[in-house]
């Protein structure tokens, strides 16, 4: 096994070595802030009407990350646009986000890159962000629909030969396929892995999940991250118990890697923490388990619930407008945008849920992003 090198590129330099990284190889402060849990919102892709990268924008929003307090970034995933690969963006925006975590704050932040694509590209977006100093690979499943689970574990195995990974299930109304719990047990046993985001927005497929990493008997050696951006605040509150062989295995999901999470961002950090150490002390009141459908609540609006999610990504990217953090809502694609009554259910869940938004840390610190 070949330790990886843990430095930065200049930005315009084509630079690629193959390394094959093991997670043991990863420094002890990422190892630990992953184990433990932490806040990673899904990192948004900033344009300018041309629909080329605005790349003051794209430095300001990975700035805005850092100050709020997160412990990593996550970048080239569905947040960002997979359509980032077709157009030529891929390195350039993992590499903005990479050179902010290491310049713009002074301790560790746990970087990811989302990996796509049948087995050869993966593997060569691995190569990319492990060139970048990123720590693991987000792996979507998405271009598998149709595969058997034998072919998705081989494919699993082969990337997690060239990066530590984590596991995406990713809902289906958005492209990810059906996941048993077999394979979340067989991908459980893949050596590499050192997380799983569960994002089925689906309570059946994600006891899927825990079970898969219990039969496993994985469940101290991968963390499990919510990506459930329909109930952030209950996942991360209560513990999912499960039976092997007669015996019941509780296990807790320990944090977050959400698009919900890269909007008001400054106070999703704040919440994370108070549910933290209510865990940790066990004293958890009722307004804190309330906190669930008032996130939900805003989550509805972001995410377009109401037109199946059409208008997810430009929800987020409204939000980001409004605080001056985006020129605008433009995505690669130019038929993507926000559905018709969204814009006013964004106004909505601003005004019911007034203690959610960071719209005064946001202004008072712009300028300095921006500069």
């Amino acid at each position: 096994m070949v330790t990886a090198h843990w430095f930065l590129p200049s930005l315009g330099q084509n630079w690629v070595e193959v390394l094959s990284v093991h997670k043991s190889d990863l420094p002890q402060a990422i190892i630990e802030l992953l184990k433990n849990g932490t806040v990673i919102p899904a990192h948004p892709l900033a344009l300018m009407p041309d629909r080329t990268i605005d790349v003051t924008h794209q430095r300001a929003l990975s700035r805005y990350y850092l100050d709020a307090g997160v412990g990593g970034l996550a970048v080239g995933v569905h947040t960002t646009q997979f359509a980032i690969r077709e157009h030529g963006l891929y390195e350039t925006v993992l590499q903005l986000a990479a050179e902010q975590s290491l310049s713009w704050v002074h301790r560790p932040v746990v970087m990811v890159a989302g990996l796509s694509g049948h087995t050869a590209q993966a593997c060569k977006e691995a190569d990319v962000a492990k060139s970048l100093g990123y720590h693991a690979g987000l792996l979507s499943l998405r271009s598998f629909h149709g595969s058997s689970e034998d072919e998705m574990i081989r494919h699993c195995e082969k990337v997690a030969d060239q990066i530590p990974i984590i596991g995406f299930y990713l809902q289906p109304a958005v492209g990810g396929p059906l996941l048993s719990a077999s394979f979340w047990q067989r991908f459980a046993s893949i050596d590499n892995v050192v997380a799983i985001k569960i994002a089925p927005f689906n309570r059946y497929r994600t006891l899927d999940v825990v079970r898969g990493l219990v039969l496993a008997g994985a469940q101290d050696r991968i963390t499990l991250y919510t990506g459930n951006d329909d109930h952030i605040a209950l996942d991360l509150l209560a513990p999912t118990t499960v039976v092997r062989n007669g015996e019941r295995i509780t296990v807790q999901i320990k944090g977050g890697l959400l698009g919900h999470w890269s909007v008001w961002t400054q106070r999703a950090v704040s919440y994370f923490k108070t549910i933290q150490d209510a865990v940790q002390t066990g004293h958890i009141d009722m307004e804190l388990l309330s906190l669930d459908s008032r996130i939900t609540d805003a989550n509805s609006a972001f995410f377009d619930v109401a037109n199946d999610f059409s208008g997810c990504i430009a929800g987020c990217h409204e939000v980001l407008r409004r605080q001056g953090l985006l020129h605008g809502i433009w995505c690669l694609d130019p038929a993507e945008g926000l559905s018709p009554g969204q814009m006013q259910a964004i106004d909505r869940v601003y005004k019911d849920h007034p203690d959610l938004h960071d719209d005064a840390f946001v202004r008072a610190n712009l300028n300095r992003w921006l500069a």
